[in-house]
């Protein structure tokens, strides 16, 4: 059975939570007004309880409970067909004026007696005895909406949406998983490759070296990176790859940033990477970064790879 996606949604879904909370108590109250007998429905209740205070307008009934004007002109004619409200003319004769019908004002008297008394003891119930705080929430919750709509929210929201990672065990099947799926992609696997990817702990952190991990939020692990000792201070910056899943996210220049600055803390000297023309958007990022095209990279470290034609060397931040 599939899990409940808005519970575990939490805070990304609280609007259809809402209205799922909503139609689930409309259903419990449609019941109760029909147990009453009275011929309407849950959403004609607040246009009632509007009009049985003055007649008003269209508009200012949208006003009145906060709701579109189709919504309200569509259940003002229901209402009508219904005999409850009546729909006259105004002085201007621009607009029309809704008013209770001797039938709606019983009507709103028998809602009144029998209906919302039984209605209210239950929401306390729902609600613990704690009903009017939860609606002094969602008062101030509608205040803010009305100078500070969701979409402007979510605008000036600035979360954590990328996070570093170091090695653990519990991610090797990861750095695995990432690298073979870029690697057998656009090359093969070769004996290399493998050798560091299934023992990522003895070929990379044993030596001294570094592995890390870049989480987007919402999808988990998305990118790895490492970076192998080759020598007293060299390190070669390898296995880098990101997940197709997280593309647009800019998790790959987030996570090569984070790996250089970590090579830098290591005072890794020389730091270059190996990689394949092929590979041009992961190069032009090489690139903008700090690396630079570098023969003698080549000449000495190259060899480690067939599919190796490109080899840089870090020489810091481009201006």
């Amino acid at each position: 059975m599939p899990n409940d996606i808005l519970f575990e949604m939490g805070p990304v879904f609280l609007g259809s939570r809402i209205k799922r909370l909503g139609e689930r108590l409309q259903v419990g109250a449609a019941k109760v007004l029909a147990d009453a007998g009275l011929p309407v429905q849950p959403t004609h209740m607040p246009l009632l309880a509007a009009l049985d205070r003055e007649p008003l307008t269209i508009g200012q009934l949208v006003q009145a409970v906060g709701t579109s004007q189709p919504g309200v002109t569509r259940g003002v004619s229901q209402l009508v067909d219904l005999g409850l409200v009546r729909s006259a003319a105004c002085a201007d004769q621009r607009q029309r004026l809704i008013s209770l019908t001797p039938a709606g004002v019983a009507a709103m008297a028998r809602a009144k007696l029998h209906i919302w008394p039984r209605i209210e003891s239950a929401v306390d119930v729902l609600c613990q005895g704690e009903a009017a705080a939860l609606l002094d929430r969602i008062s101030a919750i509608e205040a803010m909406l009305e100078t500070s709509p969701l979409d402007v929210l979510a605008a000036q929201a600035t979360p954590d949406l990328l996070t570093i990672h170091d090695y653990s065990d519990d991610l090797a099947a990861a750095f695995h998983d990432i690298n073979v799926e870029w690697i057998e992609a656009m090359f093969r696997l070769e004996a290399t490759d493998r050798d560091v990817l299934e023992n990522p702990r003895e070929r990379i952190i044993a030596p001294g070296g570094a592995i890390l991990f870049v989480e987007a939020r919402g999808l988990g692990i998305v990118g790895t990176c490492a970076l192998q000792k080759t020598g007293p201070t060299s390190f070669e910056l390898t296995k880098m790859g990101v997940r197709t899943s997280a593309r647009g996210l800019k998790a790959g220049e987030f996570l090569l940033a984070a790996t250089i600055a970590r090579a830098e803390a290591m005072q890794a000297d020389p730091l270059y990477l190996l990689t394949n023309a092929r590979c041009e958007a992961a190069i032009h990022l090489y690139e903008k970064l700090g690396f630079r095209h570098d023969a003698q990279i080549m000449a000495q470290y190259g060899a480690r790879y067939a599919r190796c034609d490109v080899a840089m060397l870090y020489g810091g931040a481009q201006v």
